[in-house]
C-alpha cells in the first residue's frame, strides 16, 4: 500500500510541475469590460450586454486612436460585441435579437453607428460592409469630465436605454427601445 501512496505522489508531482511552471502574462493595457442594460446585478433578465476593451488615452489625442471618417472597432483589441437578447429597436434601426459586432465611424458632430454580423474580428483590419445589419447616426456631446479610458454604460429612459460612449470630454448616446 505504501508504494501505491509513494507511485501516485510521484506522479502528482510530475503531472503538477509543468502547471506550476505555466507562465501568465500581464494586465492587458486595454482592459476588457462588459457594459449591461439593466445594469444592476440584481437583475438577471438583461436586454442588452456590451463586451469591449478600453483604450486609455496616455497623453494621446482621441483623433488620433479613433481617426475622424474611419471605421472604428470601437474600444481596443477585438472588435467590440453587443448581445441584444430580443429584438430591439436601435436608433430607429429594427434589429432580430443575436451578437453583433459594434464598429463606429467617429465625427465630429456625429458618429455612425454599425452592427455587423460578422463576429470575432481583431480591430476592423477584416471589416466588410457587405455584413452590415444596421447603420444609423448619433450625435456627439461634450461632457462635463474628462475620460481617460474609454467607457460604455446605459442610461434608463422613457421607453428604454441609451447606450453612451465615452471618451475624454466625447459623449455619443445611442436610443435603444426594447
Amino acid at each position: 500500500m505504501k508504494k501505491i501512496a509513494s507511485l501516485i505522489l510521484l506522479i502528482a508531482a510530475f503531472v503538477a510541475s509543468p502547471v506550476a511552471a505555466q507562465e501568465f502574462s500581464g494586465l492587458d493595457k486595454s482592459p476588457a469590460d462588459i457594459a449591461t442594460y439593466p445594469s444592476s446585478y440584481k437583475i438577471a433578465d438583461k436586454k442588452v450586454k456590451v463586451v469591449y476593451s478600453r483604450p486609455q488615452l496616455k497623453g494621446r489625442s482621441m483623433s488620433e486612436l479613433a481617426p475622424v471618417g474611419t471605421v472604428w472597432r470601437t474600444g481596443a483589441n477585438e472588435s467590440a460585441e453587443i448581445t441584444f437578447y430580443q429584438d430591439t429597436q436601435v436608433g430607429g434601426e429594427s434589429v432580430k435579437a443575436g451578437t453583433y459586432s459594434l464598429f463606429t465611424i467617429p465625427g465630429e458632430k456625429e458618429w455612425t453607428v454599425i452592427l455587423n454580423k460578422n463576429l470575432n474580428q481583431w480591430g476592423a483590419y477584416s471589416y466588410d460592409e457587405a455584413g452590415d445589419v444596421a447603420r444609423l447616426k448619433a450625435g456627439v456631446s461634450e461632457g462635463s469630465e474628462s475620460l481617460e479610458a474609454f467607457s460604455i454604460a446605459f442610461k434608463e429612459v422613457d421607453n428604454g436605454a441609451h447606450m453612451v460612449m465615452g471618451w475624454g470630454k466625447t459623449r455619443v448616446a445611442v436610443p435603444m427601445s426594447f
